[in-house]
């Protein structure tokens, strides 16, 4: 192997895979994914070769918000198991070479959590300044005019204490006041209490929330967004999101993180945040924050229906290049709990977007069931668990669905005779686990092959990231350099081939194609993609130091 790669932090070179644990699989047989069901596969979990889960919520709610209105930070929901049941998994998991990460939801608890329950009481009550209770306006209504996620004002009026509280997202979700060090404080022994039983780290849900204006002044109308059809875009998040004193509550945050060596900080920013607002979350380089903001770009960049290859290297060179040396790491993922599924998006590009991923400098996460190309599934509204899933354009039940571990009824994901608390959708064949396990040309083993060669070739994970310029339209290119070992990876997006030709009179050999049929060695002054192909090659040893592209005549 190699110093650097042993040296550096698992997350480097490991790769992490989300699990809806509802939808993963059903071990207990009535219709709800469980803790059990992801023991049952985890031997799937090591054969794809990942190296951490992150476990979206599974703590006590009552589910309003599908788990992200936490009633007990310390706890299981009883439908996904209890905490023996997740202590077997960690040692499960570890058996394996897994780590686990779990969501940590900071900004707000669940109405019924004991915490808030106490806070609207009185206004005297020991934790009414655990949340943020605010007098009614002169008029009478909300003290500012912010405006919740989910639509609605951000402030409820509790007719029992006079006040109204405030909720960025649903009233049931009311916000804690992290201006409180005694809320921190309490967060942070959540944080302990599982980095205790063996967590490898924390993806934290919806960080930037946790500090808000003081002053709550009222925000002003966005003149770009004045037709956005949800209201809360309408305005700038200038008071109610971000502000300046978020730093220093991620330094001190961090402090409990580095308590506990090899234990994994990411910070889930707003998707709206600018590429600016999210590396400043990584720290200076006398202090840490978050190790790992979590990075929208390539799902922001490819959700807009008229985007290009071109601005997708154009964002990778800019996270990449702005990325702060010393302690930043950087990390893309192209799919989540919340967005449409990659499948859905790329279609016939699926596959050349599984060879981006698994390639670029960085941490990749994989969202469950992208590895045998799912696809988003049309939930009947009488079907729908997600609150939100309700409003046009954002279902989110819809990426949220069970995993196809095989053919038959529920596909294997919990037993025939029961219903599956969300839809299968259609399912064709070789749709499944299963199917693609053996197939060596199948989306599953793509995915499964770059993997396994990261760990083979350092350059591939740890080495530097050298974009190609001015590739033909349609193509992005860039190589992976460490030492003398040089990876070139070339994509192709578009529906039509593509020659690529190098200035560097040099040959390599295919690692891989994304349709699956290259090997041996290659000449690259002409090296030809077929229509949504991507291919990695192995470049001779210190060669291709500075590659370009000649543009044909």
């Amino acid at each position: 192997m190699n110093d650097q790669h042993d040296a550096a932090p698992w997350w480097y070179t490991g790769v992490i895979y989300q699990i809806w644990p509802r939808s993963f699989y059903d071990a207990s047989g009535d219709g709800i994914g469980d803790l059990e069901g992801v023991i049952a596969k985890l031997d799937y979990l090591a054969w794809l070769g990942v190296d951490a889960l992150w476990l979206s919520p599974i703590h006590p709610s009552p589910l309003d918000d599908s788990g992200y209105d936490v009633s007990n930070y310390l706890g299981i929901h009883p439908q996904l198991g209890d905490l023996d049941t997740f202590d077997r998994l960690i040692d499960a998991a570890k058996q394996r070479g897994i780590r686990v990460l779990l969501d940590l939801v900071p900004n707000h608890t669940s109405e019924r959590h004991p915490w808030f329950l106490e806070s609207r009481k009185d206004r005297d009550n020991d934790r009414r300044d655990w949340y943020v209770w605010r007098d009614p306006a002169p008029d009478g209504g909300p003290p500012n005019n912010w405006l919740a996620y989910f639509g609605g004002p951000t402030w409820t009026f509790d007719e029992a204490t006079g006040q109204y509280y405030l909720h960025t997202f649903y009233p049931e979700q009311p916000d804690l006041n992290w201006r409180n060090p005694a809320v921190r404080g309490a967060i942070y022994e959540v944080i302990r209490f599982w980095l205790e039983r063996g967590v490898a780290g924390f993806r934290v849900d919806g960080l930037e929330n946790i500090a808000k204006d003081p002053l709550f002044r009222d925000e002003a109308p966005d003149p770009y967004t004045q037709h956005h059809e949800l209201a809360r875009f309408r305005l700038q998040k200038i008071y109610s999101v971000a502000h300046p004193d978020i730093h220093h509550m991620l330094r001190e945050m961090r402090e409990v993180f580095d308590a506990y060596p090899d234990r994994l900080f990411i910070g889930e920013m707003s998707y709206s945040a600018s590429l600016r607002r999210t590396l400043s979350y990584y720290g200076h380089r006398d202090y840490g924050e978050v190790e790992m903001p979590l990075n929208f770009g390539l799902i922001n960049v490819t959700t807009d229906p008229g985007w290009t290859p071109d601005e997708l290297q154009c964002y990778i060179n800019s996270f990449d290049a702005l990325t702060p040396a010393g302690g930043g790491w950087p990390n893309y993922a192209l799919s989540n709990h919340d967005k449409p599924r990659i499948a859905t998006r790329f279609g016939a590009a699926s596959r050349a977007a599984a060879v981006l991923l698994m390639t670029l400098r960085g941490t990749p996460f994989v969202y469950y069931g992208d590895e045998i190309g799912m696809t988003d599934v049309d939930i009947p509204s009488e079907r729908h668990r997600d609150r939100f899933s309700s409003v046009p354009g954002h279902d989110r039940d819809a990426v949220r669905t069970p995993m196809r571990w095989q053919q038959g009824p529920n596909v294997g994901f919990c037993p025939p005779d029961e219903t599956p608390y969300l839809p299968v959708g259609e399912v064709n064949e070789g749709d499944d686990v299963a199917a693609q396990r053996d197939d060596p040309q199948s989306l599953l083993s793509l995915y499964r092959q770059p993997i396994h060669y990261r760990r083979e070739q350092p350059a591939l994970t740890i080495g530097h990231y050298y974009p190609i310029l001015n590739p033909p339209d349609g193509t992005m290119a860039y190589l992976r350099g460490l030492g003398q070992d040089r990876v070139l990876v070339t994509i192709n997006f578009s529906d039509a081939p593509k020659t690529l030709r190098f200035s560097d009179p040099t040959e390599g050999s295919f690692v891989l194609s994304s349709c699956c049929d290259r090997e041996g060695r290659v000449e690259l002054q002409g090296l030809e993609l077929r229509p949504y192909e991507a291919v990695v090659i192995e470049v001779a040893p210190g060669r291709f130091d500075m590659p370009r592209l000649v543009t044909p005549d």
